[in-house]
């Protein structure tokens, strides 16, 4: 049985007497561990730490932290994911599957047609909640980097901060008549715009097109929004990984 893996938000080294966070205890005392058991830590820097339970009280747990193994399970190109925020708990899901699927970022975006529609405390609070989404979706998916989710912005305001030109990819999810999704290529990165519930606007799309972003279609059928981004993904996935 594969040890337990945790994310510890510290810079972890060799031979350290680390104290465990509140959130990793948890899930200790949740799997029952004992000292003496093994598990697995990653601070999100790259690479991971093999580790031993060596102490526990009724809310701390001790560790001794061991050798650094220097495993990478990134893409071999860096996927960010612009999202027009699906509603109800559709975001959640797609931040768990995008992370699964290797997404370099998240960008949460509010667009012309968005349903969910965040601000002020409660937009930093469902951020707050997608990274700790996130770094749950790494501990069980094997990632030793931990995707950032961006604060969210209006799309217009978004684009706006790009450059015209970068050096990597940028795609437009339309749902109009547009070219297939081309095959990724190693170490380009790609920047991935997908529209909320009913897509984006035509004049959204075009203050994409004016930052560079190339229309592209993943098929005859309409996918929902939290669908689209994670099909791209997958498509990225399998291309630079299915040979492996």
């Amino acid at each position: 049985m594969a040890a337990a893996r945790f994310h510890v938000d510290l810079a972890l080294r060799e031979a350290a007497d680390l104290a465990l966070p509140a959130g990793a205890v948890r899930h200790v005392q949740v799997l029952r561990l004992q000292p003496g058991d093994a598990l697995t830590l990653f601070d999100g820097r790259g690479g991971e730490w093999g580790a031993v339970v060596t102490r526990m009280g009724r809310s701390e747990v001790h560790v001794q932290v061991g050798a650094h193994a220097a495993v990478d399970r990134e893409l071999a190109c860096a996927v960010t994911l612009a999202v027009g925020m699906p509603a109800n708990d559709r975001m959640d899901t797609l931040v768990e599957k995008a992370c699964e699927l290797g997404v370099a970022a998240i960008q949460p975006l509010v667009c012309e047609r968005s349903v969910l529609r965040l601000q002020g405390e409660r937009a930093d609070r469902k951020v707050a909640h997608w990274q700790g989404v996130a770094v749950a979706a790494c501990e069980q998916s094997g990632r030793t980097r931990v995707p950032a989710i961006a604060p969210v912005q209006p799309l217009a305001a978004w684009l706006a901060t790009l450059p015209p030109a970068a050096a990597g990819e940028r795609l437009l999810l339309s749902l109009g008549e547009v070219a297939p999704l081309p095959a990724p290529a190693a170490a380009r990165p790609i920047v991935a715009l997908s529209g909320p519930e009913g897509g984006l606007g035509r004049a959204e799309e075009d203050l994409a097109r004016g930052r560079g972003f190339v229309p592209v279609g993943l098929g005859p059928r309409v996918l929902r929004a939290d669908t689209a981004p994670l099909a791209l993904l997958a498509h990225v996935a399998l291309t630079l990984e299915g040979s492996r």
